[in-house]
């Protein structure tokens, strides 16, 4: 059960981000009374605003899943989230959104777990180093 918690707190953390970041793809419209105030000031319109940010989720999420660099996906979500949980203050979406980047958090200082793309690349690269990228003695036997 421990090695199995980690899994699913990585894999459902990241399917919500996944589906957050979509949304906003697929309509951005309706996450723009979201933005604050100061976004008007900046170059990029408030819809591209949410596309990039959409992306973000979409991208960092799916590496998540992925377990691909699981620390930095799990990091940066974290501090994105962080930043959205202090600009919406407290209420609803600042509290669901505190209590995702402690998710986050979790996941970053778990790091790598047995599902993840991070675990299996230790795993080739340390095969690798046991064999020194020579060839081994069986290999020469069949030729």
């Amino acid at each position: 059960m421990r090695t199995t918690a980690p899994i699913i707190l990585r894999i459902g953390i990241s399917l919500v981000i996944i589906w957050f970041g979509a949304q906003q793809l697929l309509d951005a419209s309706l996450w723009v009374g979201y933005l604050p105030d100061w976004t008007h000031a900046l170059p990029i319109s408030q819809i591209g605003l949410v596309h990039l940010n959409g992306l973000f989720e979409v991208i960092a999420g799916l590496a998540l899943l992925a377990g691909f660099y699981t620390r930095i996906a799990a990091i940066l979500l974290a501090l994105h989230l962080l930043e959205i949980t202090y600009t919406v203050g407290y209420g609803q979406i600042g509290v669901r959104d505190f209590g995702l980047t402690i998710a986050l958090l979790s996941v970053f200082f778990y790091g790598a777990d047995k599902w993840s793309a991070d675990r299996a690349f230790d795993r080739a690269r340390s095969d690798l180093a046991q064999n020194d990228g020579s060839i081994a003695r069986s290999d020469l036997d069949t030729l």
